[in-house]
């Protein structure tokens, strides 16, 4: 019986050392591809594409159903065109300046991968290809150019806009987009901003502002029509802005983690509590309740969410998105009137004061039990809201100035940066493109 038993556990002893010499290779080959996590890679793939989607189809037909039909043509090509020619500028030379080796002082990186030189498809950031990383950042930087359309359509020249989208791409995204993501200054100050309320939202929305002033209003502001061409549109625009959203905001944790679940909860939470927070405004102020406001309402909560939803709970989610519809209402309604800025179709209110809203309310609200990259006033550290406040101010400051300087460039490259009052009264539409909606 004893000889049974020793010799049972000589054999054990053997199998053990057989599959642990036969495993010798494979433990090899984990430790060179470990890094790559097909799960990961999966959904930043659906994250990519959905984002993707958001600009050429989801703020198309959201900002297309708000213009007139004069003009829908023009502005549904300019958020077309934004998103082509950001994609480009993106792999040519912006993915190097904001993520390439910091020049000096965190303000902005180098040169060595333009045109995607020094990029191999093994490498990788954190558990993905960095080939996915560069394609899901990409479709970050074509739709923030994208959102300034709205502030000028209807009065800015095609070729103009063409312009602007490239110098922008290269001069004001992708600094800052540096700065916060790329190991750039605020990054090194701890600014949170999980997916681009200061480098996407506030930057477009006082780049439109800019443009604006410097374009000036369209022509017969107080007797033209100006209604809006499909509020179906801009309905079914918000609906494919809502659905880009999760890949949006999930996909920023570049991992299908409990971060990322995270992330699509509070987004879907914040959309549904703006349109909430809009609707009520409307109603008190107007005794209606209008699908113009809920489809406002519910980009409203997505850009109050955006920064934050990395770092917040469900219930802060609750707040932020109340009150970014309700930010967001005042200022399309209210600020609008008392400035008198043409911002057509209110990039700065929507996009700049709620996305100011949110970057400072992930100071009050992060969450380190969420994620421990952040914590915020809420939860003991009230010195990360004046961080959030200061690096919105460093922002606004340098797209402001920024904008201005290109606007000049093209005005002089162009000889004029507006089309002309003929064509202008007469629509964009069938003078530059021939076609009508």
């Amino acid at each position: 019986m004893i000889a049974k038993q020793l010799k049972s556990i000589q054999l054990s002893k053997f199998s053990f050392l057989l599959v642990l010499m036969l495993s010798i290779p494979l433990l090899g080959w984990c430790d060179t591809e470990s890094k790559i996590v097909a799960g990961d890679v999966a959904w930043m793939l659906i994250s990519t594409a959905l984002v993707a989607m958001m600009t050429p189809a989801g703020l198309a037909l959201f900002y297309g159903g708000m213009t007139p039909e004069r003009n829908v043509i023009n502005t549904l090509g300019m958020s077309y065109m934004s998103y082509c020619l950001g994609s480009v500028v993106w792999v040519m030379l912006s993915y190097s300046l904001a993520f390439g080796t910091d020049l000096g002082w965190g303000l902005l990186g180098g040169f060595e991968h333009t045109f995607l030189q020094n990029v191999s498809v093994k490498d990788t950031v954190g558990t993905i290809p960095t080939l996915v990383f560069i394609s899901f950042q990409g479709t970050f930087a074509a739709i923030a150019v994208a959102l300034i359309s709205g502030s000028v359509i209807e009065r800015v020249k095609f070729s103009s806009w063409i312009l602007f989208t490239i110098l922008w791409s290269i001069f004001v995204y992708a600094p800052i987009a540096h700065w916060v993501w790329g190991g750039g200054f605020l990054s090194d100050w701890g600014v949170l901003d999980f997916a681009g309320g200061t480098v996407i939202h506030i930057s477009a929305g006082v780049s439109g502002l800019m443009f604006a002033i410097l374009l000036g209003p369209r022509l017969d502001t107080d007797t033209a029509n100006f209604s809006p061409y499909s509020i179906k549109f801009t309905v079914l625009g918000a609906g494919l802005l809502w659905f880009g959203w999760f890949g949006f905001n999930g996909g920023s944790q570049l991992a299908a983690d409990a971060i990322a679940a995270n992330a699509v909860l509070v987004t879907n939470i914040s959309a549904s509590m703006g349109v909430v927070g809009w609707m009520l405004l409307e109603w008190l102020f107007t005794g209606r309740y209008t699908m113009f406001g809920a489809a406002s309402g519910t980009v409203a909560g997505l850009v109050a969410i955006t920064p934050a939803a990395g770092f917040v709970s469900p219930s802060s989610s609750m707040v932020i998105g109340l009150l970014g519809g309700v930010i967001g209402y005042f200022g399309v309604y209210e600020l609008k009137k008392r400035t008198k800025v043409d911002d057509a179709l209110d990039a700065f209110g929507v996009h700049a004061l709620v996305g100011i809203w949110g970057a400072v309310a992930t100071g009050i609200f992060a969450d380190p039990d969420i994620n421990p990259i952040g914590t915020g006033l809420w939860y003991g550290k009230p010195e990360q809201v004046w961080t959030q406040f200061l690096a919105c101010m460093i922002v606004i400051g340098f797209a402001a100035a920024m904008t201005a300087l290109i606007y000049g460039l093209i005005h002089l490259l162009t000889k004029g940066v507006r089309v002309d009052a003929e064509t202008e009264r007469a629509g964009i539409d069938s003078s530059f493109h021939g076609e009508s909606a």
